[in-house]
């Protein structure tokens, strides 16, 4: 039997790093700025928008009279912490889905700090969902440059770059970001995908096997596995891999899909059928394509 598989698309993970305050901001604003912080580790992200946003306007009067203050947002700027309070609100709003007020935020902390290498990495990540990948990914160069041992900028350059269609690039940066950090299951789940476009499937699954050892509950990462499999004809390899990605989250309507085809090609049409009603009731923009692709497998069947 021949091989056949979806491919999947590469989930968004991206790394966004916070950053801390400094010694000479005044207490009120650290405060804020700390409370924000813990609002946003409890999953309050309109709290901590709040306070980092009272940290703003604190850290940004402080020490009118300095001769170095810049303009930003209409705010008189002279203490570089409140590029960090400006860094980490944007992420508050990136995890909101406010992308545009992220990069706002971002654009104003590399206005005030151009030296920061956190907030040209939150852009990117930014620019990355936006659709602006060239932008993207002249900012994780910026990163780079600026924090030669930054995992995360390694990391996510190399998902860029797999998007724009550069493998090696690609390959090349997740393999540098995991000599940085072996402990990152978002860098092997994304070098894993990248191997499966060079056909080294065995590497891959090893891959997605250090991505599960890191976190088992990473359903992409079974996803992951599932796709490796099928391309080395491990049906039943693959339906399992699906299966335990579906449990950790039911909506991968595209888990379903490759279910759905894994069982067709075994001749399981009643379980196939119901994979696809699942996969389109999830996305029923998916239609045409899982039309196409049922045809494709019933041809390889019959070969």
């Amino acid at each position: 039997m021949r091989r056949y598989l979806v491919r999947f698309a590469i989930v968004a993970i991206v790394s966004l790093v916070f950053v801390t305050a400094s010694g000479q901001t005044p207490g009120s604003a650290i405060n804020h700025y700390r409370d924000g912080s813990k609002k946003f580790s409890k999953g309050d992200l309109d709290g901590a928008i709040e306070d980092y946003s009272r940290a703003i306007v604190i850290s940004s009067r402080f020490g009118s009279a300095r001769s170095d203050r810049t303009e930003t947002n209409n705010i008189t700027v002279v203490d570089p912490f409140t590029a960090n309070a400006y860094v980490n609100r944007g992420v508050a709003r990136y995890r909101k889905g406010d992308f545009d007020g992220a990069k706002a935020d971002f654009n104003a902390a590399i206005r005030i700090r151009p030296s920061l290498g956190e907030a040209y990495l939150n852009r990117a990540a930014t620019l990355r969902v936006l659709g602006d990948l060239s932008g993207a990914l002249v900012d994780l160069d910026k990163a780079v440059a600026l924090k030669p041992n930054f995992y995360e900028a390694f990391s996510n350059r190399g998902a860029v770059r797999h998007d724009l269609g550069d493998v090696t690039g690609a390959l090349s940066d997740l393999d540098r970001a995991i000599k940085l950090n072996s402990h990152s299951a978002e860098t092997f789940y994304l070098r894993g995908y990248a191997r499966i476009d060079i056909k080294d499937y065995d590497g891959a699954i090893a891959d997605f096997n250090s991505a599960l050892k890191v976190s088992p509950e990473l359903a992409p990462a079974y996803q992951g596995r599932g796709t490796a499999r099928m391309f080395k004809s491990d049906l039943d390899g693959a339906i399992a891999d699906f299966t335990e990605a579906l449990k950790r989250d039911p909506e991968i309507a595209l888990a379903h899909l490759n279910r759905g085809l894994a069982s067709l090609l075994k001749g399981e049409e009643s379980q196939a059928q119901a994979d696809f009603d699942l996969c389109l009731a999830l996305k029923p923009e998916l239609k045409a394509d899982l039309e196409r692709r049922v045809e494709i497998a019933r041809t390889l069947r019959r070969h």
